[in-house]
């Protein structure tokens, strides 16, 4: 189990011992593929952990885009939050119900942002659960909470400047689909899109990075797998998956490891696989 670190991670013991304090706020932010029959709206009606929100990846997006769930306008965000009663001065603890999944997204959300104090919940619902703790199937009590945020343009990356760290070789990029779908060999959950991946980039499969309970492995796992890969923990680092939630995991971990020069390449494979002009390598 990895350490407390309320910017990063935290326990459920931690949030346990938390719940009550009254600058806390706990958004569920479960999410799943295309194809995958469940809801999550539902499940989370139907019992969450005491006085979460919920937040929406595919609503708090930005609608101009057809590309799924990018990262939302600073306006809109920023009334998404009052409205939910997140704001300036709150600890936010955010989870899903795979164990972690999409919270590393909402995780980056806020650092993208300018909001740091947000920590992933360890293992998420599924270890909460496990473990008997508490859950509510009422929605809280909800009041406007003024939010203040300051958009942190270096850590998100458009498809020109992927491109252009692809050719330069200057960042690494670091992609955390399974090694099927970055070989190639895997057929992609959206249709249209071509199979590979980025030239130059290396594969570190998210759930390598997380034990069977959905906690994050320690630092020293962490960095062994980076290595294996051939993953300079150091380095300036663009993350990308298939359309930007589990490249957040992997920034996480980075983080944990101390890389803070991070970015994540917000359309990802849902972008770079559906234009013929940009190239792709498979194997």
């Amino acid at each position: 189990m990895a350490a407390d670190d309320p910017k990063t991670l935290v326990s459920t013991e931690w949030l346990e011992a938390h719940l009550e304090d009254p600058d806390l706020r706990i958004l569920d932010a479960t999410y799943f593929l295309p194809g995958v029959d469940r809801d999550p709206k539902a499940e989370y009606a139907a019992g969450h952990i005491p006085g979460a929100r919920y937040f929406d990846i595919n609503e708090i997006a930005d609608a101009r885009s057809a590309l799924p769930h990018m990262a939302a306008p600073v306006e809109k965000f920023v009334s998404r939050m009052r409205a939910m009663g997140v704001g300036d001065g709150h600890q936010v603890v955010v989870y899903d119900a795979m164990g972690l999944f999409s919270a590393a997204r909402v995780w980056w959300n806020f650092r993208l942002m300018g909001k740091t104090d947000i920590a992933v919940l360890d293992g998420g619902l599924p270890k909460w659960k496990a473990e008997g703790r508490p859950l509510e199937d009422m929605p809280p009590i909800l009041r406007d909470r003024h939010i203040t945020v300051q958009r942190q343009a270096h850590l998100v990356k458009d498809v020109t400047q992927v491109a252009a760290a692809s050719k330069l070789g200057d960042w690494q990029i670091v992609d955390a689909r399974s090694p099927g779908r970055f070989r190639g060999e895997e057929p992609e959950p959206r249709p249209g899109m071509r199979s590979g991946h980025i030239p130059r980039s290396k594969n570190v499969h998210y759930a390598s990075l997380l034990n069977a309970d959905g906690t994050m492995k320690g630092n020293d796992e962490l960095r062994a797998i980076f290595e294996a890969a051939g993953v300079d923990v150091g380095k300036r680092t663009i993350t990308t998956c298939g359309s930007g939630v589990t490249a957040a995991i992997v920034m996480l971990a980075l983080h944990r490891l101390g890389n803070a020069d991070v970015s994540l390449y917000d359309g990802s494979w849902s972008e770079w696989g559906q234009f013929e002009q940009l190239q792709v390598e498979t194997g």
